[in-house]
């Protein structure tokens, strides 16, 4: 049943990095299968082990996959590098986005934190702070 639960939630992650415009590779597979796999703590235990199984891979090939996966919202670095997204998380969640002119974007939970947080930083609002939390309210 564990292994199930660990190819349900590597195909979705995959499903949503392709999403994203993310090329798989077999270094970001086997990447993947790490974090799945094991409770890394740091960007570089998860070189450690990958180095060990492709001596090839480079450290800012961890960071930027570790960037890509907390960018679609699948790994919080809160967490540890710990799967966040639950087999229950449809591929739909996160926010939908209406413009004036009927366009409308459908962001994931890590896009969605990305625009907050790049506009936050624009207006002046963010400067080294984390977006830890984010609630909206309706009007009544």
């Amino acid at each position: 049943m564990k292994q199930e639960v660990a190819v349900s939630k590597k195909e979705q992650i995959i499903g949503k990095l392709k999403e994203n415009g993310c090329r798989i590779t077999k270094q970001r597979l086997m990447l993947i299968d790490i974090i799945l796999e094991n409770d890394c703590s740091s960007c570089k235990e998860i070189f450690y082990k990958a180095s060990k199984a492709d001596e090839k891979i480079g450290v800012a090939t961890v960071y930027r996959m570790i960037n890509a996966l907390e960018e679609i919202g699948a790994i919080s670095r809160k967490n540890m590098y710990k799967v966040e997204c639950s087999e229950e998380c449809p591929p739909e969640c996160g926010c939908v986005i209406e413009l004036d002119d009927d366009t409308t974007y459908h962001l994931s939970p890590g896009k969605w934190n990305t625009v907050v947080r790049e506009g936050l930083k624009r207006c002046g609002y963010l400067k080294d702070q984390k977006v830890a939390k984010i609630q909206v309210q309706a009007k009544e």
